[in-house]
């Protein structure tokens, strides 16, 4: 064979052996590929097989206790969680914890018999009263029956003619005409629905413990006509207020009632929840009954806002005019945590902005992203940006703001980087987080051009949670009339929280002062929870023995 022919049997070989190496390389590609998905689908049968387990070996299963044990013992894995502190809070003191309550002192006196000295039989006098211990006394709840006697006088001088000359005394007006009802019961009656969150069969249960057999069809005429008559005034001036400030946190979660016309008592209807953001001002947290969940309903309720609006991915938000949405990021990255396996999700914490604990410096994996499942890098993403937020608590809005421009952006492009490399399984949870990232990108990043923005929507998921609370226990609202004066109830309990007022004294205030200036905007005024009158009567001890309806403050109200 000559020389020539030789090196074209040589490249040959060559072209061949270069033509299976691509095909080998094409070959790894696509064996890779399968293999992330193939990941990927473990892991979504992983969850579905724990779901399956939930459900069949949980808490509700028929299986035995001793049976349980044994599988939760086979079940067992060694687990490894990322090492975390928790900043122990400073240990309040006993005075403290009691600095508001008021102390009354008992002298243990010696007994008659031995104040006498033993050597000289002389009468002992007083030295001093020494201090020995401290204990807390409490007073159950006591109701009593008030009797209004009116005074009449009449003229002796006249009334010897035959004839008379008579004056009676002013008899406080009754809160509602023809009912015991007085302004401390009801608001005893609506701290319990709206702060204890306890439904009216338990209230009628304790009031017959204290002595008074109040059934609970008359419990909840009372806050139905208390929530009508006396507090929705106060309630539209706090929603006038809403409108005006910068920012809005919106929410809702569902709720039933059994009667209302044309719909079946199995009905879902909704409670939706506006509360302002942390912008300085006094809180305002407000509650909207609804039959539905439409995006018409918060379209009304917000005419007249023309700020951001802080909320999660719902659709029905976008029909809200004139206002800039913001998407919670909580939201976002509980899809990727719930696309985790159910092992995973042991050894992955989501961060909190306001969490005490101390936790290193999350790490979003950058190198040997194939010892990672796509769920795991996304949630760590965001725990970044947790991570980060809670070290701008402290800071003013504007510098919050620089920050966030200085550190979080670049956190942002690489993620929506990231996500455009992944390939989910279709269905997936995975695919549903990701679709959820990239549908809300703008929004996701709205808060970043405002320090007084949040990156979640927590605010509103967290008052969310005080009517869940309440309904978990009270399951239902009777009729529409029921539930619409349980927003208003709400709304005042939780407005009054944010506003750092003692609950039950703030309700007690409104009806004690509302039957005589509903009607009158400056005295409604003085009853917002910022004005310095309610500050004033509102931020201590509940007080209905020495203020009472028949003898209590006056509203400095200007006179005319």
């Amino acid at each position: 064979m000559s020389t020539s022919e030789e090196i074209t049997h040589l490249k040959t070989i060559i072209d061949m052996q270069a033509s299976r190496i691509k095909e080998q390389e094409e070959t790894i590609h696509e064996l890779r590929e399968m293999v992330a998905e193939l990941r990927s689908l473990k892991a979504n049968l992983e969850e579905t097989l724990e779901e399956f387990r939930r459900q069949f070996f949980g808490v509700k299963s028929e299986k035995t206790s001793s049976e349980s044990k044994d599988d939760s013992q086979a079940e067992k894995k060694s687990v490894t969680v990322k090492e975390h502190k928790r900043e122990r809070k400073p240990k309040a003191t006993r005075e403290e914890l009691y600095a508001n309550l008021p102390i009354t002192e008992i002298i243990c006196p010696v007994k008659d018999e031995d104040r006498y000295c033993d050597w000289c039989n002389a009468e002992m006098v007083p030295v001093t009263s020494k201090f020995v211990r401290e204990e807390i006394r409490i007073t159950p709840a006591k109701i009593e029956r008030i009797h209004y006697l009116q005074e009449v006088l009449v003229c002796p001088e006249c009334h010897k003619d035959h004839d008379g000359s008579f004056k009676a005394g002013v008899v406080p007006k009754s809160l509602f005409p023809h009912s015991p009802a007085s302004a401390s019961a009801v608001a005893y009656v609506i701290f319990d629905k709206g702060f204890m969150g306890l439904p009216y069969y338990r209230m009628e249960t304790a009031f017959k413990q204290l002595g008074a057999r109040i059934p609970r069809e008359t419990l909840a005429n009372w806050c139905i006509l208390a929530a009508k008559k006396y507090l929705l005034p106060v309630f539209n001036r706090l929603h006038k207020e809403l409108l005006k400030r910068d920012i809005i946190h919106a929410d809702e979660t569902t709720c039933q009632v059994l009667r209302e016309d044309g719909r079946e008592a199995q009905s879902t209807s909704y409670m939706w929840i506006y509360s302002t953001g942390t912008d300085g001002l006094p809180g305002i947290v407000l509650y909207e009954y609804q039959p539905g969940r439409g995006g018409a309903y918060p379209q009304e309720f917000l005419s007249g806002f023309h700020g951001k609006l802080q909320c999660d991915g719902y659709q029905g938000y976008n029909k809200v005019d004139d206002v800039q949405l913001i998407c919670c990021s909580a939201h976002a990255r509980r899809k990727f945590y719930e696309a985790l396996p159910a092992e995973k999700k042991k050894t992955i914490k989501l961060l909190d902005v306001n969490s005490r604990e101390t936790i290193k410096e999350p790490e979003i994996p950058q190198k040997d992203l194939e010892k990672y499942i796509p769920a795991e890098i996304g949630v760590a993403y965001f725990n970044k940006l947790f991570y980060l937020e809670r070290t701008y608590k402290d800071l003013s809005p504007e510098e919050r703001q620089a920050k966030r421009l200085e550190q979080e952006v670049p956190i942002w492009e690489n993620f929506f980087s990231w996500l455009g490399t992944l390939h989910p399984t279709n269905g997936s949870k995975l695919e549903k987080a990701v679709n959820y990232a990239q549908n809300h990108k703008d929004t996701l990043q709205g808060y970043l051009q405002d320090g007084r923005c949040e990156l979640s929507n927590n605010k509103a998921e967290r008052n969310a949670k005080s009517y869940a609370v309440g309904r978990k226990n009270f399951l239902f609202h009777t009729s529409v009339n029921g539930a619409i004066a349980s927003s208003v109830i709400y709304s005042l309990v939780e407005t009054a929280k944010a506003n750092n007022l003692n609950v039950f004294q703030y309700i007690y205030t409104l009806l004690l002062y509302m039957p005589g200036c509903k009607d009158k905007s400056e005295g409604i005024e003085q009853l917002m929870p910022w004005s310095d009158f309610i500050k004033e009567h509102c931020s201590g001890l509940t007080d209905v023995e020495t203020v009472t309806v028949e003898n209590h403050p006056e509203l400095p109200l200007s006179k005319k």
